[in-house]
């Protein structure tokens, strides 16, 4: 079993690390805010004051942060993983994170000594509590080997990608299809409300006729219970406008993703970022003129 650090114990990061923790290993834990972690200490855990003393005690962590800034500052920042680790360390960063940020971090990292991985994960909270996460790896192949058997704790879907970056790459990508694809149902929902066919209707056809592998998520969607999220709508903004970036970064047009993003910035905006990603229904109601 191995010494294994954990960093980020939020809405998805709490069950992850407390399967870690149950898979036997001995875990030491910081977050921004302590009593996150208050499960965790009673499952056994140690607490660090910053992510320098986790590296300290350690010798791989995991990383749980909301996006590429968060994730920089735990690496580079004061009082920094990198301040703590001892050459050999290794470091999973199972965050949503830019395949560009994700290479300089690395090249960083292994000026040190350290191993970088990038390994994004999916299938949301549920997906952390109940360890059927799927884990998508970019990096050293050998580090990515000598660790799975921690990967697997958290997830039965563990892929090695290929070099740095590749694991974020993956995981930017898929989230494009699945925050993108409902966005495209909630509008044609709307349309037809507006147009005068009532949304249920509409459902009823499609899920036994050719858009039936698309529709999957009405019906909770129809429940309009946007405000018990366990993805909330800003996350799945950031996820997108990650694609959109990827694609200018490599001089790819992205009209899908642009058009995604600008209508999950726009409910964002409106106020709907603590709600669900479905939330952006309500706001393509009021562009609709449509009422409920």
């Amino acid at each position: 079993m191995s010494d294994v650090g954990f960093i980020g114990v939020g809405n998805i990061g709490n069950p992850m690390c407390a399967n870690v923790i149950k898979g036997g290993h001995r875990v030491v834990v910081n977050d921004l805010v302590e009593e996150q972690a208050a499960n965790l200490i009673e499952l056994g855990a140690t607490w660090a004051d910053s992510p320098a003393e986790v590296a300290a005690q350690t010798e791989v962590t995991l990383l749980s942060l909301p996006g590429p800034p968060e994730v920089s500052s735990v690496l580079r920042g004061v009082d920094g993983l990198l301040e703590g680790a001892e050459p050999g360390m290794v470091c999973f960063d199972l965050s949503t994170n830019l395949p560009s940020t994700v290479k300089l971090l690395a090249e960083r990292a292994a000026e040190q000594g350290v191993t970088f991985l990038d390994s994004p994960v999916s299938n949301g909270v549920q997906g952390a509590i109940d360890a059927t996460l799927a884990v998508m790896v970019g990096g050293d192949k050998a580090a990515f080997e000598k660790y799975k058997p921690v990967l697997e704790c958290i997830g039965n879907n563990v892929f090695h990608m290929g070099d740095s970056g590749m694991g974020a790459l993956t995981k930017i990508v898929n989230n494009m299809v699945s925050i993108s694809s409902i966005q495209v149902v909630i509008e044609a929902l709307v349309i037809a409300e507006a147009a005068g066919l009532e949304a249920e209707r509409a459902y009823e056809v499609m899920s036994v006729a050719s858009a039936q592998h698309y529709v999957h998520n009405v019906p909770t969607l129809l429940e309009r219970n946007f405000d018990d999220a366990s993805f909330f709508l800003k996350w799945a903004a950031k996820d997108v406008s990650l694609a959109v970036q990827v694609a200018r970064e490599s001089g790819i047009p992205s009209p899908i993703a642009s058009a995604s993003s600008d209508t999950l910035n726009r409910a964002k905006n409106r106020g709907h970022g603590m709600k669900s990603v479905m939330a952006t229904l309500l706001s393509a109601e009021e562009d609709a003129g449509v009422s409920h």
